[in-house]
């Protein structure tokens, strides 16, 4: 209920209002004391029940109350039928909706129609009366609360094009972060494959050269040059994992089905690694969810690549209802997930998810590969 201090105020003005004409209509003394008594009841009813219409079970019984007291006080005092004027908007005010409130608004018109015949008694020219001041007090009921209900209704179109506008700027917001941190993300890509990269690669070569240019007689420097190149190798396949963790694989081109396609693809170039791919048929994703699982597949691949020994991996990605899940599994050594982690990909991977309200689980043990399954909630379910 809205501004429900300004309707205690109405409601204690037309308390005043209505004692004044009652004491200026000079009734008698038993019509007075009934009809302050009835002023009373509005101030009661509305200060116990009314102004909690919120609740559920209190705008009904506010309602009823209401329209009784309005046919009673008229009985009282025909001139109580004033109070009408306060009992139509509060009626308006409780309704909780258009259809509601023209049916109470009739019922008290016919409420205080029936105080009226109760309290002057019955004439067919009196009748009539009734009905023409109960049908204009009705009309008028109905022009202003039909328009203070448009006016109302506005202002909610109003508040919810506001929130969905903080929302979207909300949206907008967060996708610009995570843009600035992919981009980033792919600038540090690059910049290890055309700098690292390279150089570990020429790294290589040299010492294949050293090793072709060493003689025989110096078995000692044949052994470090190994041991040489055998560093420079394991370096460069590390670099190399990096960079595929980190480089962005195109949405744009087939969405999130073809961008696994091609990262399984790389992988097994790269690793020698049999990569499986199982996506469902006419899968539908919002943007950013697709850059969080794509982000997912990437890290538990290249978790594949540095440490399972794996000979085959899959990728399946599958939708259920207001859920998508992506699982990496893979044929490796396993290893013992109670033991705390020193690297820094799975720990980044699940604040990752945890920012967008998914979990990750991991179900491994030594000796039987590894299985990472990443829930993703779906914003496009919950809307």
């Amino acid at each position: 209920m809205r501004n429900v201090r300004g309707w205690d105020v109405a409601v204690l003005v037309a308390v005043v209002v209505l004692s004044a004409l009652l004491v200026a209509n000079r009734v008698d003394g038993g019509e007075l004391a009934g009809g302050l008594g009835a002023i009373s009841a509005l101030v009661v009813v509305w200060f116990t029940v009314g102004r909690r219409g919120d609740e559920s079970r209190a705008a009904p019984l506010a309602m009823a109350l209401l329209i009784a007291l309005g046919g009673v006080a008229t009985a009282i005092t025909p001139s109580l039928a004033t109070m009408q004027a306060i009992l139509f908007p509060l009626l308006w005010m409780l309704a909780r909706s258009v259809r509601e409130a023209v049916l109470v608004n009739v019922l008290l018109a016919v409420s205080v129609g029936v105080g009226y015949v109760l309290g002057l008694g019955w004439s067919a020219g009196l009748l009539l009366e009734i009905v023409v001041i109960e049908t204009i007090s009705l009309s008028g009921s109905f022009a202003i609360g039909f328009w203070v209900s448009r006016i109302e209704r506005e202002n909610s179109d109003k508040e919810r094009l506001l929130a969905e506008l903080r929302e979207t700027q909300d949206r907008l917001a967060a996708a610009s972060r995570e843009a600035g941190m992919l981009g980033e993300r792919e600038r540090l890509a690059r910049e290890l494959h055309d700098t690292i990269a390279q150089d570990l690669t020429g790294l290589v070569l040299l010492t294949q050269r050293v090793r072709r240019e060493v003689t025989a007689a110096e078995p000692t420097v044949g052994e470090t040059i190994d041991l040489l190149e055998d560093s420079a190798r394991a370096t460069l396949a590390e670099t190399r994992g990096l960079v595929a963790a980190s480089a962005l694989v195109a949405l744009d081109d087939g969405g999130i089905t073809a961008a696994l396609r091609r990262l399984a693809a790389r992988i097994e170039r790269e690793t020698g690694i049999a990569v499986a791919v199982d996506v469902a048929a006419g899968l539908a994703l919002e943007r950013d969810e697709e850059v969080v699982l794509l982000r997912c597949a990437q890290e538990g691949l290249a978790n594949v690549r540095r440490h399972s020994g794996a000979a085959s991996a899959a990728l399946s990605l599958r939708v259920d209802g207001e859920e998508a899940t992506l699982e990496v599994r893979d044929d490796g050594r396993g290893f013992d997930a109670r033991q705390e982690r020193t690297g820094f990909g799975l720990d980044g991977l699940t604040d990752r998810l945890t920012l967008s309200g998914g979990t990750l689980a991991i179900d491994t043990a030594p000796g039987r590969g590894t299985v990472l399954s990443a829930s993703l909630p779906r914003t496009r379910a919950t809307r």
